[in-house]
């Protein structure tokens, strides 16, 4: 089976640097970085790639075993959930305050759940202080890694000892066949268990009408038409302000880190609910990676029907998001099992669509005719000329334009160039991306 993005996640107490490792790995001023404790409140990930090896790396708060107050309290929640959740824990300490008592405790925490664990010690700003990093093998944790967030010191190296660790796991299996890998995602409750049971045709996960009863992604292969197909079963995805809790925090991470194994994205929606801005952000986030997509309105049977309620359900929906007008909108039943196995039809035709490559003859005969009926837009009192255009990539399909003013291509012309190239091409179902350069 294919191996997920594995987790690290960086744990210590309040102000040893945490925020500012996090940035400098993921390459951005992400998490709020302030010398006032317990800034990092709400955990913040991001995904790095290091010598061939991709990982979500999450920033959590800073953990203090002795606090009663509230917010401080579910702050160290999160903190454990995190330890629990990883593959691999950064526990950062500070060398310039020594061992503490707050060290100690998270150093038991974390032995007694034997986590593989680096003992990163920060604000090591240059050679000379490196000696004094060794009084922190006390907390029997191993050798300590000294870095300096702040500037950068040895945070390489740091990365270069975190992904030896995934080096040194098992390879996926491959006596499997996982066929086309779909994820299945939506907000809490919209009845995605519900699916993979019915085309499973088995109880396999929990349904229940408690939102989030599932935690986890989980796999199941099923075989249809004589294809293969492994549904990834996903947590729901809700917005970061209704994130209430570390487990369900880290169930949206595995339900995103979902959307990057799979080939197809199924995103559901409930018709007794409609459509709303979480719903349009979990497609529009599944379209930004790139993703194939198919929209599956569940619940179908609980609503009245007249002989325009489907026409007119497509019209909100794609009216809601115009994106959708380049994507399959199937209208399901996962209780009583209507259409449900269209939605594997769709996925396997998309699938087709998204490793299709077009020629370059035919393709630049559809250039020639598209920009003689209707030719870019001045830039800057210039003719804008499009002369060449060719497939460079076929997953997912990339085409390349070839002009004398690329900065003169406006969006409103780059979906035109979309709208005729789907009308002439198909890849119904799947993003395209146009890319436009300087001709030679």
């Amino acid at each position: 089976m294919t191996q997920s993005i594995p987790i690290v996640s960086i744990i210590g107490r309040p102000n040893v640097g945490k925020s500012t490792l996090f940035n400098r790995f993921v390459g951005r001023r992400d998490a709020i970085v302030d010398s006032t404790e317990g800034v990092t409140r709400d955990r913040k990930y991001g995904k790095v790639s290091w010598s061939g090896h991709d990982f979500i790396l999450v920033d959590t708060g800073g953990y203090d075993s002795k606090s009663d107050e509230v917010i401080l309290s579910s702050v160290r929640e999160q903190a454990l959930e995190a330890i629990n959740e990883s593959e691999l824990v950064l526990f950062v300490v500070d060398s310039e305050t020594g061992i503490t008592a707050g060290d100690e405790d998270i150093a038991k925490v974390i032995l007694k759940q034997s986590k593989k664990v680096i003992l990163v010690v920060n604000k090591v700003d240059d050679e000379t202080r490196e000696p004094e990093i060794y009084d922190f093998m006390k907390l029997g944790l191993g050798e300590p890694f000294p870095v300096s967030a702040e500037s950068g010191r040895r945070t390489g190296d740091l990365l270069e000892a975190a992904v030896s660790h995934f080096k040194l796991s098992p390879a996926p299996s491959v006596e499997e066949d996982e066929g086309i890998k779909i994820a299945i995602v939506g907000v809490p409750n919209v009845g995605k268990s519900s699916l993979v049971n019915r085309l499973l045709n088995k109880e396999r996960q929990i349904v229940t009408d408690i939102p989030g009863t599932t935690r986890d992604s989980a796999d199941s292969v099923v075989s249809y038409k004589g294809k293969t197909y492994t549904l990834i079963d996903t947590a729901g995805i809700r917005r970061k302000a209704k994130i209430k809790d570390a487990v369900e925090f880290y169930s949206t991470v595995r339900a995103r880190r979902a959307m990057d194994r799979a080939d197809v994205v199924v995103a559901m929606l409930d018709v007794t609910r409609g459509m709303d801005k979480q719903d349009v952000s979990i497609i529009v986030e599944a379209l930004d990676r790139r993703k194939c997509l198919v929209v599956a309105v569940n619940k179908w049977d609980l609503i009245e029907k007249t002989n325009r309620t489907h026409k007119e359900w497509l019209e909100e929906l794609k009216y809601r998001l115009p994106l959708l007008e380049s994507y399959p909108i199937e209208f399901i039943s996962a209780l009583d099992g209507q259409r449900i196995h269209k939605i594997l039809d769709l996925v396997s035709k998309i699938y087709n669509e998204s490793r299709k490559s077009i020629k370059t003859k035919p393709l630049n005969d559809w250039l020639t005719a598209t920009v003689e009926h209707t030719s870019p837009p001045s830039y800057n009192n210039r003719f804008v000329k499009i002369t060449f255009v060719n497939q460079v990539n076929a997953i997912p399909p990339t085409f390349v334009f070839f002009t004398n003013y690329p900065k003169g291509i406006k969006e409103n012309y780059k979906r035109f160039l979309e709208h005729n190239l789907r009308a002439a091409f198909g890849f119904f179902g799947v993003p395209i991306t146009l890319l436009f350069k300087p001709k030679n």
